[in-house]
């Protein structure tokens, strides 16, 4: 049975309590979500049509770090099909326009833009036996696509969890939480990391909220 777990705890991903072993040879790393359903704004809203809400579109990120708790690579700046200059590219941040790692050891397996549907809406999929030993701690963070203009944060969101699943498919451990006032006006939160102690890996619950919808901004807390 998995540990479900709260803010702060960290736990062992090698084993569980009763010592059973988990393959880390292939983790995913599962994120989802609802959108708590707003109060109609009554007939003549509706009827104007002035009462429809733009689709919550929530983005899974990871940050890879080495012992210094940074970023090292920052990839470079490529040119889109459509001419769009997009940055980061392949360097050690796994978001939606640098889906698969260089190494090829972690990545993400779509951008679900709306978050329908039952189950994971995100998810990151990471080797870990196979990571180099450079990268020492990896975070996992959510950020409110396009948040601060649609006026959506993520004290609308409820039912909110990441949880790590084996390569057999077994779910070690999850950790969830819903939006309160004290999530309002943050549009990014930082779910979790794992990281490296004592020649395995450790998952930490963390849930801190981040008032910024870019998770670029976040990130220069990761950079030199």
């Amino acid at each position: 049975m998995a540990i479900n777990l709260v803010k702060g705890q960290t736990i062992d991903l090698r084993k569980n309590d009763k010592g059973e072993e988990f393959d880390l040879s292939q983790v995913t790393i599962g994120l989802g979500w609802d959108v708590r359903q707003q109060k109609s704004g009554g007939f003549l809203g509706k009827l104007l049509g002035g009462n429809k809400e733009a689709d919550y579109d929530l983005d899974a990120i990871a940050f890879l770090l080495d012992a210094q708790g940074k970023v090292a690579d920052l990839g470079r700046t490529v040119q889109s099909n459509d001419g769009r200059q997009i940055g980061l590219y392949q360097g050690d941040i796994i978001f939606f326009n640098s889906q698969k790692h260089p190494s090829g050891n972690i990545w993400l397996t779509g951008d679900n833009r709306t978050g329908a549907g039952e189950g994971d809406d995100e998810q990151i999929i990471v080797r870990l036996n196979a990571l180099d030993p450079k990268y020492d701690r990896i975070v996992f963070l959510v950020t409110i696509y396009q948040g601060r203009q649609n006026g959506q944060h993520f004290g609308m969101v409820e039912n909110a969890f990441i949880r790590a699943v084996d390569a057999r498919g077994r779910e070690i451990a999850k950790y969830s939480m819903s939006g309160d006032a004290t999530f309002n006006n943050m549009c990014g939160m930082v779910f979790a990391e794992v990281y490296r102690k004592d020649g395995g890996w450790k998952f930490r619950a963390l849930g801190n909220p981040e008032s910024s919808d870019n998770f670029v901004e976040i990130l220069r807390q990761y950079t030199r």
